[in-house]
């Protein structure tokens, strides 16, 4: 286990603050919590941030997402258990979390009008770059 390297949260509480502000407007909105939730267990993953992997999974379970699900996620393009909606936002996710090789492609981003409206994918966006935002500084402060 490794000691938080700096209090983050009171050093600097209102950006914080605006984070978790961010996260709670999104949680609001018309994506839906366990979407979001799905989401950011994979950008977590991704990411490698334990902090939030145990975080965002259970919040999943809490919300009844099946444990085959969750235990699948990180393979969810041969997965039984994600619907087409589901797929398009995982594969935006990882486009965006890969940023510098895919270059966020077109053809990711129209797939994501098939199923979202453009306040929805904006909020999707927003909360993939959150959750990266929010990994970065757990990794980095050793949360």
């Amino acid at each position: 286990m490794n000691t938080l390297r700096l209090p983050y949260s009171k050093l600097s509480p209102d950006a914080y603050r605006g984070l978790i502000d961010c996260k709670k407007a999104l949680e609001k909105g018309g994506l839906g919590i366990e979407l979001i939730e799905l989401v950011n267990l994979r950008v977590s993953q991704m990411n490698g941030c334990a902090f939030c992997l145990e975080m965002h999974a259970a919040s999943l379970r809490e919300r009844g997402v099946s444990n085959k699900k969750i235990d699948s996620l990180a393979g969810w393009q041969v997965s039984s258990h994600f619907n087409d909606k589901e797929r398009v936002a995982l594969a935006w996710a990882e486009s965006l979390v890969n940023i510098a090789q895919t270059v966020a492609p077109d053809t990711l981003f129209q797939n994501l009008k098939h199923y979202f409206s453009d306040e929805q994918i904006s909020d999707l966006t927003l909360a993939i770059g959150l959750m990266s935002a929010l990994n970065r500084v757990a990794i980095g402060m050793r949360q």
